[in-house]
């Protein structure tokens, strides 16, 4: 464009104002360009916002503006009075180029306007001015289409930046489905990974187990027949806990889980629950003691599904504590709502890995050597049951020291109490949100 108009200028204006106004825009525009190169390569290192980059492009982008500006009144002051078509056409593409490629700036596609603009206007103006035409003249006419081409580029720039922007939400919304694309293949590997693994080894050992039942000449006897049994029956229990995990975890999801709400006493369920669990820790010689208050504390819950939550956080409390401990469980009532604190004194949960422990199918150590086992179902299970019981669960932990579970559930006043014991079992099913994938 500006070897072109130079050309024509050069030829039917005048050679001086062309050369010179040329180097100016070619000395203008070389320095925009490497400001923009050097944009291209900055980096916070504070994480402040690039203010001193946008300001070197402010000033390069009105330096390239100015010199075009100056060129063009430069020219249509040597051509006098008349019809600038030249002149006003070179601004009009310059002030059109803008639009369509400063629009994701729009400080500086405002400076870039502004300057074009006001050497639109002056150049019809500075002939009036100069002249004094009639109103019929074709300097009259001349304004009024620079208006009308002000007009123009202002709804141009309007629109490009409006269609910028939509394809900017655009691409954020698609950023956004990629990363929730990538965190459920993320969370599938890791499904397939647990899962497999947690399947191959029961099954692995009830497989060895039948296999030596079958073989009388390693089980002899009904004594020896009876060890390998046992070693086949907990891994069956283990097997079995770990489908109903998984269906439990889809039932969820898919809102099809039915609570049974009735009026239970918060303190005998604990105790019924730590009497039910307590030969978890048997095996590593680890008590669980229970303290609850004098009266009761009632609430509304479906017991089973109460059992599974201190299922699951006993039998946590019970795998991370160190062999010869002790598990408390406290049950108290503070302002209308019943407390449950479960603490063990084991290895503890290291800090910022809530996200991870409430998660399904992450553990806080999810290394391949890590100590213990499991699908990582279990808590983000027991968390959803307790949400589906308009309660919250939660813990504090200390790495070394232990880790505290507490489990809030709102109390039953008096006279719904008295209601509760007159109505029905009722069944609902909940539609729980479903969990989302967390970034590792």
């Amino acid at each position: 464009m500006y070897a072109g108009g130079t050309v024509l200028v050069a030829y039917f204006t005048s050679p001086v104002i062309a050369f010179a106004c040329y180097s100016l825009c070619q000395l203008t525009e070389w320095y925009d360009l490497r400001v923009c190169r050097d944009v291209l390569h900055w980096r916070s290192t504070d994480g402040r916002h690039p203010v001193q980059p946008l300001r070197r492009m402010m000033v390069s982008s009105a330096a390239t503006s100015a010199s075009i500006v100056i060129y063009v009144i430069a020219v249509a002051i040597a051509e006098g009075p008349g019809v600038h078509l030249g002149p006003l056409f070179f601004l009009f593409a310059a002030a059109l180029y803008a639009t369509m490629n400063t629009c994701q700036i729009p400080q500086i596609l405002r400076a870039r306007l502004m300057i074009y603009s006001a050497a639109l206007l002056f150049i019809p103006i500075y002939d009036l001015v100069k002249v004094r035409p009639p109103l019929h003249s074709d300097l009259w006419m001349q304004l009024g289409t620079v208006l009308f081409v002000l007009f123009l580029l202002r709804e141009c720039a309007r629109k490009f930046m409006s269609n910028y922007r939509n394809v900017q939400h655009r691409l954020d919304d698609l950023r956004v489905e990629r990363d929730r694309v990538a965190e459920a293949y993320e969370m599938q590997s890791q499904f397939v990974s647990i899962v497999s693994h947690e399947l191959r080894t029961p099954l692995t050992s009830i497989k060895a187990s039948l296999d030596l039942i079958t073989n009388e000449t390693v089980c002899a006897s009904i004594e020896e027949i009876r060890q390998v049994a046992r070693i086949g029956q907990s891994n069956s229990n283990r097997l079995a806990t770990l489908i109903n995990d998984l269906l439990d975890f889809q039932k969820l999801n898919a809102g099809k889980m039915m609570f049974q709400f009735q009026l239970l006493d918060l303190g005998s369920l604990v105790r019924d629950a730590a009497e039910a669990n307590r030969a978890i820790g048997a095996g590593r010689e680890i008590g669980i003691e229970v303290t609850g208050p004098a009266r009761p504390v009632q609430v509304k819950a479906d017991p089973d599904r109460l059992m599974q939550v201190m299922a699951n956080v006993l039998s946590n409390a019970v795998k991370f504590s160190h062999r010869g401990g002790v598990v408390e469980v406290t049950v108290s009532e503070t302002d209308g709502q019943g407390h449950i604190a479960i603490r063990d004194h084991g290895v503890g949960i290291p800090e910022n890995s809530k996200d991870l422990v409430f998660s399904p199918f992450t553990q806080v150590d999810a290394s391949d050597k890590r100590a213990f086992g499991g699908t990582g179902l279990g808590m983000s299970i027991t968390k959803r049951i307790v949400e589906a019981h308009g309660g919250v669960i939660d813990y504090t932990s200390r790495v070394g020291e232990g880790t505290t579970f507490s489990v809030v559930l709102d109390l039953c006043e008096p006279d719904a109490a008295a209601e509760a014991d007159q109505a029905p079992i009722r069944d609902e099913a909940f539609a729980l949100p479903r969990a989302e994938p967390v970034a590792s």
